[in-house]
């Protein structure tokens, strides 16, 4: 199912044809009340040469990706927060990655959820924990869950470690591809970020879009740089102290969340993945406050790059 729906979702195929996608999008606060409204562009001509674009009061982040390998990106005021960059992947990339679905480290277990008044496939993608034994069953949802429509293999919706829901809604397809004109991510039962597509059109090859400004920073190596958890720890500016889950304190359960960060040249959180834990809601916690954390960017030959870096949240239940 996984690999079917795989071929829907291939938004850098070089034989696709060029194209602009412009959403909009409402932020959340803590409340869940509407906040900060903004707006996401994004330009392709082929898998090398693209852009993305956000755009909201107080920040603006571009990234630049040219045919010769370059990437060049442009911000101002505040960093994004981290939905804002997920929302590209929700876009265009939303299932499981290969290496999450290695058979040494996870396993996959298919069953039917309700959404709604419809039951619908839903493949849940299970790593091995060390405390997992405990688990007497698996409720769906609990680890990244996803589930497609009932006659294609478009995924509808996807859950994280219990708590974090994304929701695909006005199934489209542009060239051949499903894509959600509609998105809604949550916290539970709070809303995170809302979106919705306004336009997809052709694009010319040449667009001037695709061009880096001349004010652009282009960082001196291509692709993320490694960096040690020690030194970025020495970049934190902000940091959100996870909170110990109750479940987690009534299964004795403590130990080592590790996930792997990609932090951005503007110092936010671009992506993060758990690579490891002891048990579901505290990955979840983890993942949940370390996704607001802001670290000053890490320079290379005085210029901003962003990095890929582990970071380890630790809980201890004190005796």
């Amino acid at each position: 199912m996984l690999q079917a729906a795989a071929l829907h979702y291939n938004f850098n195929d070089p034989a696709m044809r060029p194209f602009h996608l412009k959403a909009t999008y409402q932020l959340y606060d803590e409340s869940g009340q509407p906040a900060e409204k903004g707006a996401y562009e994004y330009w392709w001509a082929s898998p090398a040469a693209n852009r993305s674009s956000w755009t909201r009061d107080g920040a603006t982040h571009t990234d630049w990706h040219t045919a010769d390998g370059k990437h060049a990106f442009l911000g101002t005021g505040d960093a994004l927060k981290f939905f804002e960059f997920k929302l590209q992947s929700a876009l265009f990339s939303p299932l499981p990655a290969d290496s999450d679905l290695d058979p040494s480290t996870s396993r996959l277990d298919r069953q039917m959820m309700e959404i709604g008044k419809v039951r619908v496939p839903c493949i849940e993608v299970i790593p091995k924990m060390r405390y997992h034994g405990q688990l007497q069953t698996v409720p769906l949802g609990l680890f990244p869950t996803y589930c497609f429509d009932t006659t294609v293999p478009a995924l509808r919706v996807s859950y994280a470690w219990g708590t974090l829901t994304t929701a695909y809604d006005k199934i489209g397809t542009v060239q051949n591809r499903y894509l959600a004109r509609q998105i809604e991510m949550l916290e539970g039962k709070r809303k995170l970020l809302t979106a919705e597509v306004e336009t997809v059109t052709g694009l010319s090859p040449n667009d001037p879009a695709l061009t880096p400004a001349s004010d652009a920073s282009i960082p001196p190596v291509k692709g993320e740089v490694d960096l040690s958890a020690s030194v970025a720890q020495g970049m934190l500016l902000k940091k959100v102290i996870p909170v110990y889950p109750q479940d987690a304190k009534e299964a004795h359960v403590d130990g080592k969340v590790v996930l792997e960060a990609i932090i951005g040249m503007d110092g936010g959180i671009h992506d993060l993945r758990v690579v490891s834990a002891p048990w579901p809601s505290l990955a979840a916690s983890a993942l949940w406050s370390v996704s607001q954390w802001k670290y000053k960017p890490y320079l290379l030959n005085g210029k901003a790059v962003d990095v890929k870096t582990t970071i380890n949240v630790i809980y201890s239940l004190g005796y």
